[in-house]
């Protein structure tokens, strides 16, 4: 019989014919296969090459199973990450990041104002006096005059969201905040800073004059006829209505509804991974598995082989013999093949589900805490215990 190294295209595929593990085992598992089918007894109808197909889709197999459980781990960690030629990230250990996590907040983060991935734009209002409502599609302007919402900045000419409108009183700011404020001098030389309203610098805490500075912001919002305004539809409201004969514009930040897949910058990571469909995850190296992995690719391959040799018998239900014929167990085999190839996949299956990077995690903080309980119970010398907690 001429061996797996010698032999000309020995598998369908050829992901492993390099691999002198693999090789090694091939020939190996001729023998395996067919002594386990019992071909000391009765010719097993198998070639070797048949048998190398099975070995072949059995370490597949194996690989699949193992890299769609080491996906459900590290996906959070590579989505984004070039795809590449789809190899190279299986054996690895990734770091954990919080790239997801972030990406997720990123709408949060621009409705705030503190980032994000697409820009928000500036434009004012021309306020007249007496003149309380006006249309934020018609009357917000950029500095060329031209409308914000018809400018080159909205190209589909889309929906306008609101982010921050720049309409408020600035009095508790410059109460608490101008240090140029003789007060502020008095009050220190005089030493009665914690009985003044202005800004206390020297002695009390920052945290006081934020608390301070908000409740004056609030009382100033509901006990006076204060800076505010109301937005419906296209329409914006602001209160008080203006009184001065040229008065100051109304500035707001705007943003328009945007392409998810054109951010504001150059973005690789749009083409990068996005899914178990393109994880870089390749073939395994056979001769990095262990001992748990091989024997479980040699018992699908029999299994494998099993149905094969199944659906070869199942060919001719019977072959003539001189005085009789000899009835073939086909469809046993190929039922008890399948049903093997099943059980193995769902014992791996069961396995990996324990040994997720989240189950391990279960795992470790379940053992720390059965670990307290003992510890609590350890005696040391004096008559005293361990105690933690």
């Amino acid at each position: 019989m001429a061996s797996f190294a010698s032999t000309s295209s020995p598998t369908p595929f050829g992901f492993f014919d390099s691999d002198s593990a693999f090789q090694t085992e091939a020939d190996a598992l001729v023998t395996f296969v067919k002594r386990k089918l019992g071909d000391d007894i009765l010719s097993v109808e198998l070639t070797s090459k048949q048998i190398w197909a099975c070995f072949e889709e059995s370490f597949c197999e194996y690989g699949a199973i193992v890299n769609q459980y080491q996906a459900k781990s590290q996906l959070a960690n590579l989505m984004g990450l070039s795809t590449g030629s789809l190899t190279g990230g299986e054996n690895k250990f990734p770091r954990q990041t919080l790239e997801f996590a972030l990406r997720m907040s990123e709408p949060y983060i621009s409705y705030a104002g503190l980032g994000g991935a697409f820009n928000t734009v500036s434009g004012s209002i021309a306020l007249t006096q007496n003149v309380q409502d006006y249309d934020l599609y018609t009357d917000m302007k950029d500095s060329s005059g031209v409308p914000i919402v018809s400018s080159s900045l909205n190209p589909t000419l889309g929906k306008m969201r609101i982010f921050e409108v720049f309409h408020y009183s600035p009095q508790a700011s410059y109460r608490f905040f101008d240090t140029t404020s003789a007060i502020n001098y008095l009050n220190n030389e005089f030493s009665f800073e914690s009985f003044t309203p202005e800004t206390v610098f020297y002695v009390l805490p920052v945290f006081e004059d934020i608390l301070r500075g908000g409740q004056m912001a609030l009382s100033n919002k509901v006990r006076r006829s204060n800076y505010s305004y109301r937005i419906s539809g296209t329409k914006i409201r602001i209160f008080p209505a203006p009184a001065t004969t040229n008065p100051r514009a109304l500035f707001l930040r705007v943003g328009f509804e945007n392409d998810p897949n054109t951010p504001a910058f150059n973005d690789p990571s749009i083409y990068g991974v996005n899914g178990i469909q393109n994880v870089p995850f390749g073939n395994l190296t056979y001769a990095k598995i262990n001992s748990i992995g091989r024997q479980w690719t040699r018992q699908y391959a029999l299994s494998a082989s099993k149905e094969l040799l199944g659906l070869v018998r199942s060919k001719f239900s019977s072959v003539p013999i001189p005085g009789g014929e000899l009835t073939l167990n086909g469809g046993d085999l190929v039922s008890s093949g399948r049903e093997e190839k099943d059980k193995l996949r769902a014992e791996l299956k069961e396995l990996l589900d324990t040994m997720t990077y989240d189950k391990l995690l279960e795992t470790h903080a379940t053992k720390l805490d059965n670990l307290q309980k003992v510890l609590r119970a350890i005696p040391i010398p004096m008559g005293r215990c361990i105690t933690i907690g």
